[in-house]
This record gives structure tokens, sequence and C-alpha cells, in this order.
């Protein structure tokens, strides 16, 4: 009379065997009975094959979270660089962008000598471009004392030409230390001798110090009267804010 097997298909599979030879494993064997072979824990798995690792879904709020970031980085690398007239506002708003007065109005400089304006830059300055207008003309009233009295002395002038030319300079501190010595030195930027002209000068990022030179040294005796607009723009990831906060600080703290 046949008999049933107590030994399933489904049990034996699920019996341990050996990683190097396939052999089946007692529970508590340190090696394989056939091969010898080490036996580890994870070969005791079913089949002799290391268990599947299940992946776990992401959160869904982790990848909510990727995507905003994402869109909040590239809104403020947006609202920093660009040029256009939304992102200019949103600079202006969070105190990005500056523009500063270094000179508008007239004014008089003497014969053989200079006028100078200096601005500083703060630190976190950057995209810094200095800009403007002059235009100059001889002050010949001033020429003998302010008076011409003479016809003779009025026809001599006349045929004298009248220099109206001055220039115009953009110099770093170390350089306008050298210039007004009397040495060449580099500048950020220099008209030439001209009457009329566009202030155009790119200034290095950073915090520093700097002068607008208006010279009349080439002319000996004839004053000039100059009348120049020119501004200070830059951009600053420090708003002006932050650094009174930032001086407040320090000072408290007597650092």
């Amino acid at each position: 009379m046949p008999t049933n097997s107590t030994t399933s298909p489904a049990a034996t599979d699920l019996q341990p065997r050996c990683a190097g030879c396939g052999e089946s494993l007692p529970d508590a064997a340190q090696f394989c009975l056939k091969c010898e072979k080490s036996v580890s824990p994870l070969a005791k798995s079913r089949g002799g094959h290391a268990p599947e690792t299940i992946r776990q879904p992401r959160p869904k709020w982790r990848i909510f979270l990727g995507i905003l970031l994402a869109v909040l980085i590239g809104a403020i690398l947006w609202a920093g660089t660009s040029d256009s007239p939304s992102a200019q506002q949103v600079q202006e708003f969070v105190g990005l962008n500056h523009d500063r007065v270094v000179l508008d109005g007239p004014f008089s400089i003497g014969p053989h000598t200079f006028r100078y304006y200096k601005f500083a830059l703060p630190e976190g300055s950057m995209n810094v471009v200095v800009v403007g207008q002059f235009t100059c003309v001889a002050d010949s009233s001033n020429v003998g004392n302010g008076r011409v009295t003479t016809k003779a002395g009025r026809n001599k002038e006349k045929k004298e030409d009248i220099d109206n030319n001055i220039e115009v300079y953009v110099l770093t501190d170390s350089a306008f230390t050298v210039w007004q010595t009397g040495y060449t030195t580099g500048s950020l930027y220099e008209s030439g001798k001209v009457a009329e002209g566009s202030v155009q000068a790119d200034v290095p990022a950073g915090a520093g110090v700097y002068y607008l030179v208006f010279s009349n040294k080439s002319a000996p005796k004839m004053p000039k009267s100059v009348h120049a607009t020119v501004f200070l723009h830059y951009k600053s990831w420090l708003p002006e804010w932050f650094r009174r906060i930032k001086g407040r600080f320090w000072d408290w703290s007597g650092a």
C-alpha cells in the first residue's frame, strides 16, 4: 500500500542549501558536509541566494520638498542675475541694486591744479560701474584777475586759442596716491584732453576706495568751468540693512 511522503516540494524548497555545491544544510550547520565549505548565515538563506532587498517608496513630501527647493534656487538665480525689469524691481526691493550720486552739478578748477571726489564701496559689492557725462569751457572772465578791460586785450584773447579741454580719471586709492605726486600710473578710466565726454569705468568687485578726478594741470593760466553728472551703480549681496545690523552687533560685542 503506497504511503504519502511527509516532505512537500515547498518544504524542500525552503531547506537551506550550500552556496558552493547546493547541498541541503541542517539548520545548525557551520559547514557543508559534502564540500566542507564554511557556511555563512547569508548562504543558508532560501535556495542558497541572498534575500532580496525590498526598496521602500520615497515619501511624497520629500519629492515635493525637492521640487520646491529647485524652484526656489531657480527664482533666486533669476532675480540676482537677470537684467529684466521685473528682476531689477526684485533686486531693488531686497536691497541688491544700488545707485549713488558721485557728482551732479557745476564747479570750477583753477589753472594748473585738479579737483577730486572720493567714493567708497562696501563689502559684497559686485557688477560695479561708474557712468556719467561732463562738459568743460574755459573761464576767460577770470583771466587777469577777473577783468579784460581794453579792446586790445579782448582782441588778443580772441586771437589766442582758448583751451576748453580737461582730463578726467577714475583711480583706485593707491593709484591716486601715485598720480597726485606727478607720476604716471594705471587708471580705471582716462578721458584724455577733451572738452566733453562720457565716463564709463568698470570697478573691481568688493570693498574699496576710489577717486573721480578732474585735472586742469595742463593749463598753467586758464581756469575751467565744468559741469558733470556721475553715478555709481553696483549690486551687493549684503543689503544695507544687513550691514547696519552687522555693524551694530560688532559694536555691541566690542570686536
